[in-house]
């Protein structure tokens, strides 16, 4: 099987104004994700706010505080799953409600899987 990171990104301004109701609804939704997905999901966690990150760069390196380009898309989370192909991983990344919202997406990469 191979793995695959779902790279969750999306509007920080609008997640921030979501309302208690439709934080909820989210959360649920990713809930449904991890129970439909079952083993196959590996791990995955939401990520603090950009304004947290320090970023590495070469040259030193020297540590910065935040993300290091303006974006309007912000990485929110991630997960890390298996699946036997790309279309398998597109099926099970398809019920994210990233996918659906307008203000948001997810990129699916395949993770190189290095020899010992």
């Amino acid at each position: 099987m191979a793995k695959y990171m779902l790279l969750i990104f999306g509007d920080e301004q609008i997640w921030d104004s979501m309302s208690e109701s439709e934080r909820k609804d989210h959360q649920a939704a990713h809930v449904a994700f991890v129970a439909a997905a079952g083993a196959a999901v590996l791990g995955g966690h939401e990520l603090m706010r950009p304004s947290t990150a320090t970023t590495l760069r070469g040259g030193g390196p020297t540590p910065t505080d935040g993300p290091f380009l303006e974006t309007k898309e912000v990485l929110g989370g991630f997960y890390v799953i298996e699946a036997p192909d790309l279309d398998a991983a597109i099926a099970m990344t398809e019920r994210l409600p990233e996918v659906s919202a307008g203000h948001s997406g997810v990129e699916i990469r395949p993770i190189r899987e290095w020899a010992n």
